[in-house]
């Protein structure tokens, strides 16, 4: 396996667009842009696995509660609703990238809420993915619904699913039956995991570089590369967000990944994240 960095440069040569680099490493590549333009220049079958935490389309003026305040769900344009027809075509467009560059052994995990999942484990099966399992993700420390018209939101989903049905795909069985994250309220003590994980949201200790207003908990994704993939896996995360990808990744070790964001502040809390995770490594020796 090359080096993400040696990839990287052999694309910035023949890409027609101009590609913006932001943080480049063997290990780790960040890109500033577009996730489809960054993810049209990767080459087929390239990634082992993918986590893809897809905007919501949700900002829409609603109210939400955050550390016991009521504030607007807006998150930013990114997240902006353009109509049913045309969100579910840009997320037809970037999984289809996704099962370009993805590895026939590789698999992709979907994170998202009733607003997008169903759309993306549609497009899955219609772009020939087989779906293995939907994770259910509770949230044990949810925000209350202020509104009172529906029940409170605590959860969110997570599908996993390969290229192919007959794939031969890496599950870490043993690994997951060990399991036993402190803040996980649904503690395996050796027996197979299940499909409802409870973890709560992002705490503030991992949010003392900043905060982005979707970021996963490292715990989970811990538990997804865990999970997922091996030593010398390459592991791309098209929609970056925080970083907790790329952290997770950093804190596992032996992993290569590549995030891609519009934003670059949020990179640049990304490289502070990886940053003090490989710290932490080098300190645990």
């Amino acid at each position: 396996m090359k080096d993400i960095g040696q990839v990287i440069m052999k694309t910035l040569k023949s890409s027609p667009i101009p590609l913006d680099v932001f943080y480049d490493t063997d290990s780790i590549c960040l890109y500033h842009g577009d996730c489809l333009a960054v993810m049209q220049t990767l080459p087929d079958s390239f990634v082992d696995m993918i986590f893809a935490d897809p905007p919501y389309h949700l900002s829409n003026d609603g109210i939400t509660c955050q550390a016991g305040k009521m504030v607007k769900v807006n998150k930013g344009k990114w997240d902006k609703s353009n109509g049913f027809e045309q969100d579910v075509e840009f997320h037809e467009r970037w999984i289809s990238e996704c099962r370009r560059i993805l590895k026939p052994s590789g698999t992709i995990w979907i994170s998202g809420t009733s607003h997008n999942i169903f759309q993306c484990g549609y497009l899955l099966q219609k772009l020939g993915f087989h779906i293995l399992n939907d994770i259910t993700w509770y949230k044990p420390n949810a925000a209350p619904n202020l509104a009172c018209k529906t029940f409170a939101h605590s959860h969110e989903t997570l599908i996993w699913a390969v290229k192919d049905k007959r794939s031969k795909y890496i599950f870490n069985y043993d690994a997951m039956k060990s399991t036993n994250d402190q803040s996980d309220k649904f503690k395996n003590a050796g027996k197979q995991m299940r499909t409802v994980w409870g973890i709560n949201s992002a705490p503030k200790s991992e949010k003392i570089f900043g905060k982005h207003p979707t970021q996963k908990p490292l715990t989970l994704l811990i538990r997804v590369i865990t999970a997922s993939t091996n030593a010398g896996s390459v592991i791309l995360d098209p929609f970056n967000g925080g970083g907790t990808t790329g952290a997770a990744a950093s804190i596992i070790g032996q992993r290569k990944y590549i995030g891609i964001d519009i934003d670059k502040e949020f990179l640049e809390l990304t490289i502070s994240r990886i940053e003090q995770a490989q710290s932490q490594r080098k300190l645990i020796g």
